[in-house]
Order: C-alpha cells, then structure tokens, then sequence
C-alpha cells in the first residue's frame, strides 16, 4: 500500500481495536454476573472465571465484527470529512475508488479474522468452556460441603463436615440418604471427595451405616472404608452435549446419524455451518455500506448526520435480517442459501452504487469545486 492508502487504512484500525477492546470488557462484566454462583462458592473460580471469560470472546467477537467494521469505517471517513481531508483528497486527484481500496482491505482482513474464528477457534472455546464448567460444577469439596453447615446437593439428600483438614481431608462427616426408603444414615471419623469411573464419589474411613429396618429397629454396620458414590446427583451430562455452536465445521456437515442427539437437530446443524461460512461476508457488506453512507452524496460543511443515520439503519437491518435467516433455516433448511445470498447481494449493489459512471463523472467535478467552499 502506499502512503494514503496506509494512512486511511489506520484511521480505521484504530476504531475497530477500540470497539472491540470496548466490547470484551462489557463480555467480561457480563460473565462475572452470570457465573456468580460458581464465583462465590468455588475456591478455584478466580482462575476458571478468567479463563472462561477468555473462551467466551471468540462467539463476542464473531457476532460482532461485522457491526464493529461499520462503525469503525463511519468514524474513520467522517473525521477526514470534516477536518476536510477527503477534499484534499479528491483535489489531489484521488478517486473514490481509490479511498475505499484500505477500506475494503481492512474489511477483507476482518472476513478472514472471522472466518478463522468461526471454523477454528470458536468450536474448541467452547467445548473447552463446557469442560471448564463441569469441573467446576462437580468439585464438591470446594462448592459443595461447607465447614459446618448442612448442605442439600439434591431432594432427600444431606452432607455436613464438622472441617476440612489438609489436601481436601474431610471431617467428622454426616451423610443422610433420604432418596431410598427406609433413608440411610453415613457417619465417618474422615473421608475425601474422589472420581470413580466418571462420577463423584466419598471415600469414608471408620465409621458406620445406619439404616431402619421394617420393624421400627436400626441396622448398623461398622466399617473402616467405605465408597459411596453420587450417580446423577452433580454431574451435568448436558454439558457433554455438543451442541450446533460447539461443534467443528466437519461435525455440522456430517453429524452421526446414530446418535438420537444428532438426528434431531440435523437441519440446526446445517443452519450454523452455512451460517459460519456466510456470517463473514458481512464484514465486506457492511463497509461498503459505510463507504456509499459517506462517499456518495453532495458535499455538505453541515455534515453528513443524516446519510449516516440511514446508513446505519440499513447496516443494522442487514445485521439482523442475517440472524434471522439462520434462524429460519433451522426449521428450513432449504433457506440456507439466502444466508449467502444476502451478504453477496449487498456488496453487488453497493460497490456498483460506489463505481458506477455517475460516480466517476461527479468525482471529476466536485474536487477543486469542494476544495475552494472548503477553505471558503
């Protein structure tokens, strides 16, 4: 690029960066309030809540770019507009064409951004996210037993640790399970919170089991260890449902046909593959939306206030008139190739409206002419 094409492609990185670095910090309030539970009753959630804010930007990110761009490009054109800038451009014998070259290549660095995240990163964060919240949701021992308090994890179900010693120890424990009839009562000098095959799990030494018996006596039994699993109690097999967004370009394209998951959600699947691929698209759309907002038109020292209004109502329509498609798709799937249609149908009509022949001919006439009223 050469010295104007640089200097105008900075003027527009530097918004985008900022709408985006704007834009994650709002993402990282909105997940702290979110995940407040897992926050306040998890020792680990520091750490897990950082990291699970870091994979929760690419889908921000993806879902955003395309506006972000638009307003980015808006900014940019019309600070040069009013500190008269394009009119030195114009006068120097710039065209029209050749001020939205840096844009459209900034654009085209965004579709490839977007792209990247949304066939590589996005799939991976967020299986990775789930994998995050599940760890953090079956640590029982940090979320879930409190020193001396009785804790109710599930109907009928009761824990209490008098403390927690050292390397997680748990002490002088009391279990009640009431979800048998007659309920059963655990009491332990020490236990620890373990994995057995998948599921949580207490490891109890010395202690005993207490269960009524028919004729209004109880049962006890002695024990020095003693396993008692938690099936189904804090494990969250949705979690492991990899659901449309979830799911790597291939997988949406080929789900398994055997899975009962899969053949009920075959058409979403398809929705969000063609959606992925289309969504940047819009990046190019989008900016050749902002360029024909601020390029096109007569010259004005009042602004352009209102061809920027109805520019960013037509971004904004197409922005959504996107998600809706995908939408409608899901149920639809023969709608699928509207999502491409209208990105490509937008950047058709707005680079003619920008390179057209009464384009050209006005940018010939209107250089020197806006160069004398702006220095008027």
């Amino acid at each position: 690029m050469n010295t104007i094409s640089v200097y105008v492609f900075r003027q527009a990185l530097g918004p985008l960066l900022a709408i985006l670095g704007a834009l994650a910090a709002i993402a990282i309030l909105t997940q702290g309030l979110n995940q407040l539970d897992i926050i306040v009753t998890n020792r680990r959630a520091g750490l897990a809540f950082a990291w699970v804010t870091v994979l929760a930007l690419p889908q921000l990110i993806s879902l955003i770019l395309p506006m972000a761009v638009f307003i980015a490009v808006i900014y940019a054109l019309n600070r040069m507009h009013s500190e008269s800038e394009i009119a030195v451009l114009y006068s120097a014998g710039v065209s029209r064409q050749r001020l939205a070259r840096p844009i459209l290549q900034l654009a085209v660095l965004a579709t490839i951004v977007h792209l990247t995240i949304n066939v590589l990163i996005q799939p991976w964060a967020f299986e990775e996210r789930r994998k995050v919240f599940y760890d953090l949701r079956t640590d029982i021992a940090s979320s879930l037993i409190e020193e001396g308090s009785f804790t109710y994890p599930a109907e009928g179900l009761t824990l209490y640790a008098r403390s927690r010693g050292s390397g997680g120890e748990l002490r002088d424990l009391l279990i009640n399970d009431g979800r048998t009839q007659p309920s059963i009562t655990y009491t332990a000098r020490a236990g620890a919170i373990v994995t057995v095959e998948g599921a949580p799990a207490i490891v109890m030494r010395d202690g005993q089991v207490q269960r009524e018996t028919e004729e209004g006596s109880v049962d006890v039994l002695d024990f020095d260890r003693y396993v008692l699993k938690f099936d189904g109690v804090f494990e969250e097999p949705e979690l492991f449902f990899l659901k449309a967004s979830d799911r790597t370009l291939f997988d949406l394209f080929f789900p398994d046909r055997t899975a009962h998951y899969d053949q009920q959600n075959v058409n979403e699947f398809l929705s969000e593959a063609h959606g992925r691929l289309a969504a940047p698209l819009l990046n190019i759309a989008l900016a050749l939306v902002a360029l024909v907002g601020v390029l096109t038109g007569e010259f004005s020292r009042r602004g352009y206030g209102r061809r920027i209004m109805w520019a960013a109502v037509i971004a904004l329509v197409i922005r959504l008139a996107a998600l809706m498609t995908q939408a409608a798709a899901a149920d639809q799937p023969e709608l699928n190739p509207l999502q491409y249609a209208l990105p490509l149908g937008v950047i058709v009509v707005t680079a003619l409206m920008l390179g057209g022949k009464a384009s050209r001919k006005k940018r010939r006439e209107i250089g020197p002419s806006v160069l004398a009223r702006a220095q008027a």
